[in-house]
């Protein structure tokens, strides 16, 4: 049987399913790998307005090359990277810490566990404005009435700008977003522990191992695949990053935490009559490599992981 009439015969056996399947990927087509298309597109092109009316023409990688040197990028085209990268190595420090070390505890819980879960997993489920009004105007208060400057003075330590300095408005927003994002890593976290055999950790104690000893020599090596796809994962997250400076800090001050997609969003809606449209999307697009290398290791990851 040649190659065509195994096609034909395979989508008659399907037929059925393809016509169900059908308005699905007609509306994922449109609303997912159309933009993308039109992103590549836009990145090689220019247009002769900012509303995307007027005729184009190709420039190649003129629009890449004027990004790198834009004089009207603020903070500066290496900048903005470096702000990404600083997010993500932070939050890679404390994001990735912080659900392992919640798990590690709920689960030694033996009474209460469900109602810890539900407490931690809360900023998951609550709006991120809503979580960003609140830190911003209570807990991040520059005021020295304000929460965390409270706690600061019963330790004699004058009161701290917080968001609006430069130098400490990037942690700030990475701890707010591993407080609102680290409770659905927890679960995760939590269930792989869970299906750690418990034998295990009775051989353990029986041969009068320590807690430290079973945590690195049983939990750990168990979890280890887990942690990997997680941070991944979270690399791929927090490169993308946007709500969170977005709304605590608007990209600021001066630019201390203007991230790649903040940049993006500005360049394309920003303001002041300085939307270009075609560096936004060749900025996406670099986006778009970067995350890609990243998404294909993961894919490698999972295919090792499936294959044991």
């Amino acid at each position: 049987m040649t190659f065509g009439s195994r096609v034909r015969l395979a989508i008659s056996r399907n037929a059925m399913g393809y016509l169900f399947l059908l308005p699905a990927i007609v509306v994922f087509a449109l609303f997912a790998w159309f933009p993308i298309v039109q992103t590549f597109r836009l990145a090689f092109v220019h247009y002769q307005d900012d509303n995307l009316t007027m005729p184009t023409h190709w420039v190649g990688l003129d629009n890449f090359s004027h990004l790198l040197t834009d004089p009207t990028l603020q903070p500066s085209f290496g900048a903005i990277w470096w702000n990404t990268l600083e997010f993500t190595l932070l939050a890679l420090v404390f994001g990735y810490i912080v659900p392992i070390t919640l798990a590690l505890l709920i689960n030694e819980v033996r009474l209460g566990r469900s109602f810890f879960r539900v407490i931690f997993y809360v900023p998951v489920i609550l709006p991120t404005l809503v979580g960003t009004w609140v830190w911003n105007k209570v807990i991040f208060d520059a005021d020295p009435q304000g929460f965390l400057n409270n706690i600061l003075a019963w330790f004699h330590i004058p009161p701290q700008p917080f968001i609006t300095d430069q130098t400490q408005a990037m942690p700030c927003v990475v701890v707010f977003a591993t407080w609102a994002a680290a409770g659905g890593a927890m679960l995760i976290y939590l269930a792989a522990l869970q299906g750690i055999p418990a034998h295990l950790y009775e051989a353990a104690e029986i041969d009068g191992a320590s807690l430290w000893a079973r945590l690195w020599h049983i939990t750990l090596p168990h979890i280890r695949v887990v942690m990997v796809i997680m941070a991944l994962l979270q690399i791929i997250a927090t490169m993308q990053v946007f709500a969170e400076p977005y709304t605590l800090t608007a990209g600021g001050p001066s630019g201390a935490t203007t991230t790649v997609m903040v940049a993006i969003y500005d360049l394309a809606f920003g303001g002041g009559g300085n939307q270009d449209w075609n560096e936004a999307a060749a900025f996406g697009v670099l986006l778009f490599l970067i995350l890609t290398f990243f998404s294909i290791l993961y894919y490698v990851v999972m295919r090792r992981v499936a294959r044991r």
